[in-house]
C-alpha cells in the first residue's frame, strides 16, 4: 500500500494530466506526416512516448529541484520538500519512465530509437538551466517543441524541415507562458541566485517578451498553414488560438498576477486542444 500510495503521490506531483500541453501538437505532427490519420499502432506508441517522456522529465525536475523548492514558499508544499516522497523513490520513478520511453520509441522505427536518448538529454537539461542562464524559458519551449517533429519521425522514419516550423511555434508558445509563470518567483530567484527573465530584467520586460513570443508563434502557425496547404478550418483554429492568447494576456498584468494559474493551466490546455481539433478536421476533410 505504501508503494502504491507513493506512485499516486508521484503522479499527482508531476501532474501527468498536463501532458495535454504537448500531446495535441505531437498528434498534429503525426497527422501532417501521414496526410491524415496514422495507423492505430503509431498513434498508441506516440501517445505512450509522450506520457512516459513527460513523466520522466517532470519527476526528474522535482528530484533535481528538491532543495530549491524547499526554500521557496510557493513550492515548499511539493511532495519531496514536504516529506511525502523521498528523492530515492522519485529518482527510481524517473529511471523507470525513461526506460519505458526508450522501449516505446523502439516500437516505432530505428530513427526514433536513436534519437530518444537525445530527447531525454534535452528534457533533463532543462531542470538545471535556471542555475546558469536566464533563457531557460526557451529550453523549456524546446522540450515541448520537440513533440511534433518527433511524431513526424515516428510516422515517416525521417525528418521534413517543414515540421520544424511547428516545433518553433510550440517553442515560442511555451517560452511565452513560462515567462509569465516565472514572474511569481522573480524576487525569490533574484535572492537565491537563480536566473530567469523576470528576475534579471523585471516583470514588465517579461510580459513584453511573452507577448512578442506569442505573436511570433501565431506568425509561425500561419506559415505552417502555407507550407502544408491547409485550409479554412486550420485558419479558423489559429484565429481562436489568437483570441485565447489575447484573453490570457488580458487577465494578468505586471501589477496583478492573481489569475496567473488560470492563464497558465486552463487557457494553455485549451489552446493546444483547439489547435489540434481544427487542424485535424482540416486534414481529415481534405483527405477524405
Amino acid at each position: 500500500m505504501s508503494f502504491f500510495r507513493s506512485v499516486g503521490t508521484t503522479l499527482e506531483m508531476i501532474k501527468w494530466e498536463h501532458s495535454i500541453f504537448a500531446l495535441p501538437f505531437a498528434l498534429v505532427g503525426a497527422m501532417l506526416a501521414a496526410h491524415g490519420l496514422p495507423t492505430i499502432s503509431q498513434l498508441l506508441w506516440i501517445i505512450a512516448c509522450m506520457v512516459t517522456a513527460r513523466s520522466a522529465a517532470m519527476a526528474f525536475n522535482r528530484w533535481a529541484d528538491a532543495d530549491l523548492d524547499a526554500k521557496n514558499p510557493r513550492t515548499a508544499i511539493r511532495a519531496i520538500p514536504a516529506g511525502l516522497l523521498t528523492r530515492r523513490f522519485t529518482g527510481g520513478f524517473t529511471a523507470v519512465m525513461a526506460i519505458l520511453f526508450l522501449f516505446c520509441a523502439a516500437q516505432l522505427n530505428r530513427l526514433t530509437l536513436l534519437l530518444a536518448p537525445v530527447v531525454l538529454v534535452v528534457l533533463f537539461l532543462y531542470s538545471y538551466t535556471k542555475r546558469f542562464t536566464r533563457w531557460s524559458h526557451l529550453v523549456l519551449g524546446l522540450s515541448l517543441g520537440i513533440a511534433p517533429a518527433a511524431a513526424w519521425i515516428a510516422v515517416r522514419g525521417s525528418l521534413d524541415p517543414r515540421i520544424l516550423v511547428l516545433t518553433l511555434a510550440v517553442l515560442f508558445w511555451v517560452a511565452g507562458f513560462d515567462l509569465l509563470y516565472a514572474c511569481q518567483d522573480a524576487e525569490h530567484d533574484r535572492a537565491h541566485g537563480l536566473f530567469s527573465i523576470p528576475s534579471s530584467y523585471g516583470i514588465p520586460v517579461a510580459f513584453a517578451l511573452a507577448r512578442t513570443m506569442h505573436l511570433i508563434m501565431l506568425g509561425l502557425l500561419l506559415w505552417l498553414v502555407q507550407l502544408f496547404h491547409l485550409g479554412g478550418f486550420a485558419l479558423a483554429g489559429i484565429a481562436i488560438v489568437a483570441a485565447l492568447l489575447l484573453y490570457e494576456h488580458l487577465i494578468v498584468s505586471p501589477r496583478d498576477l492573481r489569475r496567473l494559474n488560470a492563464a497558465f493551466f486552463t487557457m494553455n490546455g485549451v489552446i493546444a486542444v483547439v489547435f489540434f481539433v481544427f487542424v485535424a478536421a482540416d486534414l481529415l476533410i481534405r483527405h477524405l
